[in-house]
């Protein structure tokens, strides 16, 4: 990954015990592992519970919001969010952690963008693109009866942050940010489009199927800092932090400070799972195109990589 919920309030339970036990389980409670709204994360995640649950642990699914899950995560009601993204989640994560109530649990092995996308055939439209300053002078090729004159981009559901309002305001670019309500509701956007060859510049993320599918590109914006974040001085516009693309970096693990210690052994394997964005963008792909349900794309890298999985538990 997403929708705005009291953590404590919107507990949906997936309560499962394996008959396997090769840990002997330091607690018999359950470990609670966050949900969101989109495949990826909830892949990443039952992955990872069916492994605990293989290793003998008890595991919790829980329905959680993306930010708002680190109230939870410092108060140890959540206890493992398994997909934190560099690209919109990492100051939220840094705040966590410099409290000493969550600790970074490491990187998934996946690697995110998360950024402006265009189809190939809105060149023709924009020459200048994927340079970002082509957005200058033809916003209004990306135009709808709803936002005209101004262009529509189209982000990604409100809880997924990632400050476009702002880089909108700060780079002066006449677009008007249209938030698609959930994961789904924006990729329907772009397959309505594409195949009409509509106009349409829109949050797309990686690992995902969509760039494999779609020709396409991202939008090229001012190099990504942590200065062009925090300080409105540092940037292309000396007045407006935000003046500058997202970052880009690794899909990190994050967990209630006290996971370590009540759970050793489960930390042990949860610091040791690696999965690629190769192996992730094809389990989505089946999900979300081929429409097979996630339980069972989970089952089947389950199957398909045991002796994997049996070594982080065997570590």
């Amino acid at each position: 990954m997403r929708q705005n919920l009291n953590v404590l309030a919107a507990l949906t339970l997936a309560t499962a015990v394996s008959t396997s036990s090769a840990w002997a389980a330091e607690s018999s409670d359950p470990i609670r592992l966050t949900l969101h709204d989109w495949s990826g994360q909830l892949i990443n995640t039952k992955i990872m519970g069916s492994i605990l649950q293989e290793a003998g642990y008890k595991v919790e699914y829980v329905q959680a919001d993306y930010i708002a899950q680190f109230a939870g995560l410092k108060t140890g009601d959540l206890h493992l969010a398994m997909e934190i993204w560099e690209t919109t989640g990492r100051e939220a994560l840094d705040e966590a952690t410099a409290s000493g109530k969550v600790v970074n649990a490491g990187e998934t092995g996946l690697m995110a963008i998360e950024e402006w996308w265009f189809p190939a055939y809105m060149k023709d439209h924009c020459p200048g693109l994927p340079d970002w300053q082509a957005l200058k002078e033809c916003s209004e090729e990306f135009s709808t009866a709803e936002t005209s004159p101004y262009g529509r981009y189209v982000g990604g559901p409100v809880t997924w942050g990632g400050f476009d309002e702002e880089r909108v305001e700060a780079l002066e670019l006449d677009f008007e940010v249209v938030h698609a309500g959930t994961d789904a509701a924006l990729f329907a956007e772009l397959e309505s489009a594409y195949q009409r060859k509509d106009p349409i510049v829109l949050w797309v993320y990686v690992p995902h199927w969509a760039p494999a599918k779609y020709e396409g590109e991202f939008v090229e914006f001012p190099p990504y800092s942590a200065e062009c974040y925090a300080d409105p001085s540092v940037g292309v516009n000396p007045d407006m932090a935000y003046d500058c693309g997202k970052p880009r970096g690794p899909i990190w693990k994050a967990a209630w400070a006290g996971l370590p210690e009540t759970w050793p052994g489960a930390y042990e394997i949860i610091q040791d799972y690696r999965i690629s964005n190769e192996e992730m963008s094809a389990m989505v792909g089946k999900a979300d195109l081929e429409g097979v349900e996630i339980d069972t794309v989970v089952s089947t890298w389950m199957s398909e990589n045991k002796d994997r999985w049996s070594g982080w538990i065997n570590n």
